[in-house]
């Protein structure tokens, strides 16, 4: 348990430090911080409650063709798996390689956000500890996901359009920030209104996709993953309603504001979803997750003056402090996470 609370102590008190580093130096630590983050996430040993499902997985793909491996629904994390097989790695390395996917998109959203250390520390106990360290694919795809969000912040359309597909390919479902993105850009009702059904058709999809894997899990693996979709889902259901309640104040840039308002709309949908459909919404969920940490990161910039900034920064610190504890104490699946074990040391 130590490990997981020196990665959320680490950004709180580079939060909390009054001294600032110049811009190179700063950059220096954060490439620091990351690192350590993905070599935490990366080589940690039977961690996780798939940590053997995926096991499994490695040692068939090992056994296959390069093309039989892409022929997985999920071909880019499937096809590093063959790589390092055939290289003479085992599972640690494509675990490695999925979390430099999720913590460098973690690190550039974090930096764009006006207090990055704190979008950070929203990031650790859930999004890096719980998704990063037991959904590896879908850790892989957040990043990729966080840095397509990242550029179409920048108004990089193409760039975002590559990370999202570059996503997908690690987990297909991060396509849904696809039509996302389409509907914030739009100025047009007609074009809206088409985006809208893409997005229903997609998530009908989805809802397929996951009955699938519901019975995979059941009869073939470990179905858990679902099981902590409500928590996510209600998560990302706070900083919604508030940024819908103060978007103008948070966000100056009305292009930005539209892209988060639809995040905000996406993540609050989810809820009524839960009723029929919890393994899909919990997949839909872990994209709405870079939802917390945009609007937490703002939300101290509400206050007037210094004095008054520093109590709701030393609230959200102590919200995802009691998050991490509660979930590390009283989680079901919390001890597939106990004690944490670094590979190299094993």
């Amino acid at each position: 348990m130590i490990m997981y609370w020196c990665m959320f102590l680490l950004p709180a008190l580079a939060l909390l430090t009054p001294r600032r580093l110049p811009a190179s130096q700063a950059k220096v630590a954060w490439v620091i911080v990351g690192a350590f983050f993905a070599l935490i996430i990366g080589f940690r040993f039977e961690v996780g409650s798939d940590w053997f499902t995926y096991l499994n997985h490695f040692d068939m793909v090992a056994a296959m063709s390069f093309r039989e491996a892409l022929s997985f629904k999920d071909p880019a994390y499937y096809g590093v798996s063959w790589i390092v097989s055939k290289l003479g790695g085992d599972k640690t390395w494509v675990n490695f390689v999925s979390a430099i996917c999720l913590m460098w998109g973690t690190v550039v959203f974090s930096r764009r956000q006006p207090l990055p250390w704190l979008a950070l520390l929203v990031a650790v106990p859930y999004m890096l500890i719980v998704v990063g360290m037991g959904y590896t694919r879908q850790g892989a795809a957040l990043g990729l996901a966080l840095l397509a969000l990242s550029a179409l912040g920048d108004g990089r359309l193409k760039r975002f359009v590559f990370f999202a597909l570059a996503g997908a390919t690690f987990h297909k479902s991060a396509v849904l920030l696809l039509p996302i993105a389409g509907l914030s850009a739009s100025r047009n009702r007609l074009l809206t209104a088409a985006l809208m059904v893409v997005a229903m058709i997609g998530t009908y999809f989805l809802l397929i996709e996951s009955s699938a894997d519901f019975l995979w899990q059941t009869y073939v693996g470990d179905q858990k993953q679902s099981e902590g979709g409500a928590v996510r889902v209600m998560m990302n259901a706070v900083p919604a309603v508030l940024f819908l309640l103060f978007r103008k104040r948070l966000v100056v840039d009305e292009e930005e504001r539209k892209l988060w308002i639809w995040m905000s709309l996406f993540a609050l949908a989810c809820i009524p979803m839960l009723a029929f459909a919890s393994t899909a919404v919990d997949r839909i969920a872990l994209y709405m997750i870079p939802l917390q940490m945009y609007v937490f990161s703002r939300l101290p910039g509400l206050a007037r003056t210094t004095a008054t900034r520093t109590p709701f920064v030393l609230a959200i610190i102590a919200y995802y402090a009691a998050v991490q504890f509660v979930w590390l104490n009283f989680a079901g699946h919390a001890g597939d996470w106990l004690p944490y074990r670094f590979a190299p040391f094993v």
